[in-house]
């Protein structure tokens, strides 16, 4: 009988204060899939029931039923350790994971009309982070907005920026700016979206670093 503990399997949860620190420094992965489109992220699910080792899936609640569309069976997977560009731009670089992915891409329309060239980022997978997209996109643009919707304090958005000060000092143009949730409890539903961050408050975060 073998002494080897058998793979682990992919744990959905719908709570994002679940563990989350401990799937950061242990030796699984931790997904944080957004809304867009609906097929990748059930590819990436799909990668994460596969993966041989433990696998935290965090489902936003609020995208359950945000967007609505046919999902092929196809038994295709994506991989759990890249960051996906969904959108190319030259001006700034918006990361972001999770629900906040679609006023990332709303505030990248928004900024689209004015003249300014957003690139987007989808963090899909937090551990391992695939830094090298980020530190490509922010080399290209020399500026930085990372948005997501946990506290700014301890927040992973402060690891991505020390990394960029570390291997991408001399490339920024601006500091890096983030936009997240406020220090406090998420408060109940019905004043939730004034704690997440809105497209105001990411069109104003992408001014300032301009503005430098």
């Amino acid at each position: 009988m073998s002494d080897t503990a058998p793979p682990l399997p992919a744990i959905p949860t719908t709570n994002p204060r679940r563990a989350a620190a401990d799937a950061i420094v242990t030796t699984g992965r931790l997904t944080y899939p957004d809304s867009l489109p609906i097929t990748e992220r059930r590819d990436e699910l799909l990668a994460a029931i596969r993966d041989p080792d433990p696998v935290i899936f965090f489902e936003p609640k609020r995208i359950y039923r945000q967007y609505k569309e046919e999902v092929p069976d196809d038994g295709e997977a994506l991989p759990l350790d890249v960051c996906f560009v969904l959108r190319d731009g030259s001006d700034v670089t918006l990361v972001s994971w999770g629900s906040q992915i679609k006023e990332t891409l709303e505030t990248a329309d928004a900024l689209a009309k004015e003249g300014i060239s957003a690139e987007v980022i989808d963090v899909a997978c937090l551990k391992p982070l695939d830094f090298d997209t980020i530190l490509e996109s922010v080399k290209k643009t020399g500026r930085c907005v990372i948005i997501h919707e946990a506290a700014k304090t301890a927040g992973f958005g402060a690891e991505i920026a020390a990394r960029l000060a570390e291997e991408a000092l001399y490339d920024l143009h601006a500091p890096v700016e983030r936009v997240t949730g406020y220090d406090t409890h998420i408060p109940l539903f019905r004043l939730e979206m004034k704690y997440l961050p809105s497209v105001e408050k990411i069109l104003a975060a992408v001014k300032r670093t301009l503005s430098v």
